[in-house]
């Protein structure tokens, strides 16, 4: 008898506990088109994307409170010690990825967060360091962190789902991040005054440690073998990839694009609450009240839109989504320069961002060759990501210098968002293409760049 007729007969039993028969992927068949073998692994990855992004929304606002505590005209600073950190950081990672197995790799990246985490903490709570010197070591440390673990957490992804898999599931998983993104500016409003700064990266470590729990219930007997043996090659093998491949030099471009125009506004940003002279509690309120009212827009639409638009619509209308909301909001910047436009392109932006096209991106990931989805990945989601950072910085300083305010920067922003648009349109062609060919083709490589995808039971 098929499973779905005795599951049928058990919930018709004589003293109505319909309860009971209900199973998670009938009730997630309703927002995700799951199947019943993934529905396991979709949860646990949904938690781990929760656990990371709720521990960084959770320290988020801290970041961006000190960072304006050290005044506006700082931050480009900061951005250039970022990229310099990132630099160091790449090769160390891609020495750990070549030397560790698949499996031992993720836990070894947050157990090393948890521990920084842990020293901020002891520095941050009994003043060991002043607080305007630690100020903007955290903030580097703060917005290094983030790119390294969502990058591992999406590398896992897409070695653990086939092409097929990720469009009709990152979305959800995605989801978990926004659902912890929800959560973290709430805590951190919450709780900010109530138990200090410092006590809120003792909570993000210990989600952090969640992380690790969430990465041992992904693990299958399928990706056991596969998972046990290290990846090999060099530490610069991330950016020889990116150097001799087309399409990872396409999703550098789009990088490169994304991160330019959200360092625009971001920095018109902070020097609008610098000169509203708030103190530090409300200036970390109010950004955590900006990122709750982001995360809430994206997880609604991730957790029952993203899924069913990608595998209907396909990649290049989920890559398209931000580059046009970044147009179109520019262009009624350029029209109306003024904090309450400027907020509302900010947040429809990052919410199309965090929504449609971030899922749709490491889709990409899933037609790469194993060294690619964790060196290139990570080049890409760390060395090029806070590049695009650096540049939009002195960028914006430059054109500010050069007597061009919020209207001429969102000038400047729309002919980068035309070029980005194009560039997506050939990435998720060619993405496209490969997932349809034989397995082993990858998009520049040809047959043997890539090992068959074993799909995630």
């Amino acid at each position: 008898m098929p499973a779905r007729q005795r599951a049928s007969r058990a919930c018709r039993r004589p003293d109505g506990n319909v309860r009971s028969c209900i199973r998670p992927g009938a009730l997630l068949r309703s927002l995700v088109q799951v199947r019943d073998h993934e529905v396991r692994s979709l949860l646990w990855a949904f938690l781990y994307a929760f656990a990371l992004l709720c521990g960084y929304y959770v320290l988020r606002p801290v970041r961006e409170e000190m960072g304006i505590a050290r005044g506006a005209e700082q931050l480009p600073w900061f951005f250039l010690g970022t990229f310099v950190a990132t630099l160091a950081a790449v090769p160390l990672y891609s020495w750990v990825v070549a030397r560790k197995p698949r499996r031992r790799i993720v836990p070894v990246v947050y157990h090393f967060a948890a521990a920084n985490l842990l020293l901020f903490w002891v520095l941050l709570r009994f003043g060991l360091v002043p607080r305007p010197a630690l100020a903007p070591v955290f903030f580097v440390w703060l917005s290094v962190f983030n790119l390294f673990v969502v990058s591992v957490f999406w590398s896992l992804m897409a070695d653990l789902f086939t092409p097929e898999q990720g469009k009709r599931l990152f979305g959800f998983i995605a989801a978990g991040g926004s659902a912890g993104g929800l959560l973290g500016p709430l805590v951190a409003a919450f709780l900010t005054r109530r138990i200090g700064q410092a006590q809120l990266l003792l909570l993000a470590a210990t989600l952090v440690e969640l992380a690790v729990v969430c990465v041992s219930q992904l693990a299958h007997p399928r990706t056991q073998r596969h998972a046990q043996a290290p990846i090999g090659g060099g530490i610069w093998a991330g950016f020889v990839g990116v150097a001799r491949s087309r399409f990872l030099q396409g999703i550098a471009g789009q990088t490169l694009a994304t991160t330019v125009t959200a360092t625009f506004l971001y920095l018109q940003q902070a020097r609008i609450v610098q000169a509203a002279a708030l103190d530090p509690a409300t200036r970390t309120m109010l950004f955590a009240r900006i990122d709750l009212c982001v995360n809430l827009v994206a997880l609604l639409v991730q957790a029952a839109g993203t899924g069913r638009l990608l595998a209907r619509a396909g990649l290049a209308v989920g890559l398209s989504v931000t580059p046009l909301c970044n147009a179109l909001g520019c262009a009624a910047l350029a029209l109306a320069p003024r904090f309450g436009v400027l907020m509302a392109v900010q947040a429809v932006r990052r919410a199309a961002h965090y929504a449609v096209e971030r899922p749709s991106r490491e889709v990409l990931f899933t037609v790469v060759p194993d060294e690619d989805k964790y060196k290139a990945k990570s080049f890409l989601d760390t060395f090029v990501y806070r590049g695009g950072d650096l540049l939009g910085s002195w960028a914006f300083r430059g054109l500010g210098a050069l007597g061009l305010a919020v209207r001429g920067t969102a000038l400047v922003a729309i002919p980068v968002s035309a070029a980005w648009l194009v560039l997506v349109l050939f990435l998720a062609r060619r993405a496209t293409l490969s997932a349809h060919e034989a397995p082993g083709v990858s998009p520049d490589r040809g047959a043997g760049g890539r090992e068959p995808a074993a799909p995630v039971a």
